[in-house]
């Protein structure tokens, strides 16, 4: 502020000077170097304020422009980040239910699987117990017809000794009798 007025004063004796230069009706050379600088110094202030506030208003304009062109492309390129994200969001969603369409479609296969793996044991179980059943009557059998064959041979080897010690006239008659009743004949 002080310079402010300092150049005030300045400038005022300069207007004086210059009114009495033109009083003494010639024209003339100013040796003051402070004097002449004042008015050079208002001279360039002056063509400063008009022609710099025309490129620096321009400048300021296009700095102006070129912050809200960043700000629409800031502004638009988040609008795409948003959709970019909502359409992986959607297909994240997609893919969950996918994920969980076949962990349901391998859980009901995998029911499948294990309710054949059942029945055919099962099955194979009800088919052991037949072939056990099989066999035990086959040696079921086996074992009956040998202890006929032995039965057989033993009443053989008995009626082979007692017909050796001779039988009874009485028991002699009886056996035949019931023989002849057995084929039929009274």
């Amino acid at each position: 502020m002080g310079t402010f007025l300092l150049l005030m004063a300045q400038a005022g004796a300069v207007g004086g000077e210059l009114t009495e230069a033109a009083g003494e009706g010639g024209f003339g050379l100013n040796t003051n170097i402070l004097d002449a600088n004042l008015i050079n110094l208002a001279i360039i202030i002056s063509v400063l304020f008009i022609f710099g506030r025309r490129v620096l208003g321009n400048t300021l304009q296009e700095r102006r422009e070129r912050i809200a062109s960043a700000i629409q492309t800031a502004e638009q390129r988040t609008k795409d980040a948003a959709a970019a994200l909502a359409e992986q969001q959607q297909k994240l969603a997609q893919a969950q239910a996918e994920a969980e369409r076949i962990k349901k479609a391998a859980e009901g296969n995998a029911q499948k699987a294990r309710e054949a793996i059942l029945a055919q044991a099962a099955v194979d179980v009800e088919r052991m117990k037949e072939t056990a059943a099989s066999d035990l009557n086959t040696e079921r059998e086996k074992a009956i017809a040998q202890l006929r064959q032995k039965v057989v041979a033993m009443a053989l080897q008995k009626a082979e000794s007692e017909l050796r010690t001779g039988i009874a006239d009485d028991a002699q008659h009886t056996l035949i009798d019931r023989s002849i009743a057995l084929l039929g004949g009274s």
